[in-house]
């Protein structure tokens, strides 16, 4: 099978945008989103009427059968732009007339191809010293490429309170803000974000966000309590906190056989999808190669054309020899058979090979015709085992090429991990890092994941390194979210929230009840758009678990308002304990009203306190 290599295919509408300039960010922005609508499946990777496709910038450029569609720089003469005119003679689409609009950002592209015709040199590949300098090099680059003035950054009380959310999972108490501004200015911020990736507060931050990655949130029962009591969590809070290479702990997940005791947990990743191959394949693939596989499933991708049919169904042969092991979550391994065939849109059976969407293939030798092979002792390193591991692994040796011979492993953490600290990833949305999505700043992307790999996987320096960076300690902007010129509002994920609530309450972090109540009415993580709903309004309005809190006893936030008798005193305290401010004028007037329960519900249940500073 002929194959192209994912690298390639993901940058190139980078290579695009070094040689195109405005036309690349009008195409990328504007007239593939049109044309993935309104065109491809007519003429893109699955058919491609009148030879022609219009999927890709180099496809439009090369034409059709009858010749070039596309002049550069001259629209109306192009058969591209004149045959979207209403009165045009062939009509495009057929059964539909574009707006003005639509046909307006056609005609930009084409006119701005004109100034992309002279090639430009290669960049040569840059040096920074660390994370840190990267982003705010690059990053500041783009600022001024875009002409974009960056957004004013936080105070360090609020920039203290954005970093104990992302690396602890819930807001400072007073003493620890104190403790932080009567810290050495030049060194504050560095000293902080050190102690907190030190901290347990991390490893179970860290195994919140990746529980949800990897696994999903479950709404099936006590999923939680299982995933808790084989050893799920434990395993990876134990790669936090121990800062395991990245690339270890994957491979742990995909080979599922635990040599250490502190391993026992990495199997439930591939236990709890029940032998379910294709679910054990869709899960695999965002977190290895950082893009979902799902719709290659029964042809090629019909938009990302380096995604083949042939990964989908090579990924799940991967997988295919495996079986849970009844009593316990072992995942057994035969040495033997998952030798299948899948079927393409033209009925043609193609063999299901083992294929990295780097272009690496697990070769096998198949059985000839309808050969049965021997599943004999000798084929098994310890045939006496209660879970035998055969001498050749496919499982294994899948793993071992992801984890050792991918660059897209590094790629794909980086972009997450991006993600859940800015808001947004560098490839948006965040697990769809294919062709059809153009890294913002691919030269940042390409020198994180590099030294991300280069540092032997590393997850404390890359994490270190966004925190630490200007793009992070911003405020918020109008410029377009991926300038990173500001920070987006980004929700509290559910463990952060109901963490948070009760320390602004006064009271110990660990609560089960809350917080499950509260995953249950908010359980998105990093969703690709955020939308409030009417469960989540209803939950912040008439919550039992969230009154329980707020219920006064020995200590507590609420205690201690109720015996403050002025009004205006109530108010700033509960403000600083809950907001980490004063209030101002309007809202001093305004809270005075309200009884301390009502003041705590409403400053907790606030939009304020709802995001990330």
């Amino acid at each position: 099978m002929q194959n192209r290599t994912f690298i390639a295919a993901t940058l190139c509408l980078a290579a695009h945008s070094a040689c195109a300039g405005d036309a690349a960010s009008i195409w990328a922005r504007k007239v593939q989103p049109l044309f993935d609508v309104q065109c491809v499946k007519c003429h893109g990777p699955i058919e491609q009427k009148g030879g022609l496709e219009l999927d890709t910038v180099d496809s439009v450029l090369k034409g059709g059968d009858s010749g070039a569609v596309v002049i550069p720089g001259k629209p109306e003469a192009s058969a591209l732009f004149h045959n979207l005119a209403p009165d045009a003679d062939p009509h495009m689409p057929p059964k539909k007339q574009l707006s003005d609009g639509e046909r307006e950002i056609v005609r930009e592209w084409i006119s701005a191809l004109e100034k992309s015709a002279a090639p430009v040199a290669q960049k040569t590949v840059r040096d920074f010293p660390n994370p840190t300098t990267a982003i705010d090099s690059l990053i500041a680059e783009g600022w001024e490429r875009n002409g974009v003035q960056p957004a004013a950054p936080l105070s360090d009380r609020a920039w203290c309170r954005r970093v104990y959310l992302d690396l602890a999972g819930r807001i400072p108490t007073t003493a620890e803000v104190d403790s932080f501004l009567a810290a050495p200015a030049e060194s504050r911020r560095a000293t902080l974000v050190d102690k907190l990736i030190a901290s347990d507060d991390y490893a179970v931050r860290m195994r919140e966000l990746w529980d949800v990655f990897l696994m999903g949130r479950g709404r099936r029962g006590n999923i939680e309590d299982r995933r808790k009591q084989n050893g799920w969590w434990d395993f990876l809070e134990t790669s936090f906190r121990t800062n395991r290479p990245w690339n270890e702990t994957v491979r742990e997940l995909l080979v599922a056989r635990p040599a250490k005791p502190e391993n026992k947990g990495a199997t439930w990743f591939l236990y709890d999808r029940k032998n379910d191959h294709q679910q054990i394949a869709e899960a695999v693939a965002p977190v290895v190669y950082g893009t979902t596989l799902d719709c290659a499933q029964c042809h090629d991708h019909p938009l990302a054309r380096e995604i083949k049919q042939a990964h989908y169904w090579g990924l799940v042969a991967a997988f295919n020899r495996s079986k849970n092991v009844e009593g316990s979550t072992a995942v057994a391994e035969s040495a033997v058979g998952g030798f299948v065939n899948f079927t393409n849109l033209k009925k043609e059976s193609q063999p299901a090979i083992v294929t990295l969407l780097s272009g690496k293939t697990i070769a096998e030798t198949w059985p000839a015709g309808d050969k049965k092979e021997d599943d004999g002792d000798d084929k098994y390193v310890d045939p006496k085992a209660k879970v035998r591991v055969p001498k050749t692994s496919r499982r294994e040796a899948f793993a071992d090429a992801a984890t050792n011979e991918n660059p897209l492993l590094a790629r794909a953490f980086v972009n997450r991990m991006w993600a859940a600290l800015l808001g947004r990833g560098i490839v948006h949305p965040a697990n769809e890092m294919n062709a059809r999505n153009v890294p913002s700043h691919p030269e940042l992307l390409d020198w994180l994941a590099a030294d991300f790999a280069k540092s032997g996987h590393d997850a404390r320096r890359i994490i270190r390194g966004i925190v630490l960076s200007r793009a992070y300690s911003l405020g918020r902007s109008g410029a377009a979210p991926e300038t990173f010129a500001g920070t987006p509002e980004r929700p509290l994920t559910a463990e952060q929230l109901s963490r948070s609530w009760r320390i602004a309450a006064g009271l110990p972090a660990g609560d089960d009840t809350l917080r499950r109540a509260t995953i249950a009415a908010m359980p998105d993580v990093l969703p690709r758009e955020y939308n409030a709903t009417f469960q989540q309004a209803q939950f912040l309005t008439n919550s039992p678990a969230l009154a329980a809190v707020l219920k006064p006893a020995p200590g507590n936030t609420a205690e201690r308002l109720e015996k403050i008798p002025d009004s205006s005193a109530r108010v700033r305290e509960a403000f600083r304990a809950v907001l980490d401010r004063e209030p101002d004028s309007d809202e001093l007037a305004a809270a005075s009203r309200l009884s301390p329960r009502d003041l705590l519900w409403a400053l907790m249940t606030s939009a304020e306190f709802l995001i990330t500073p």
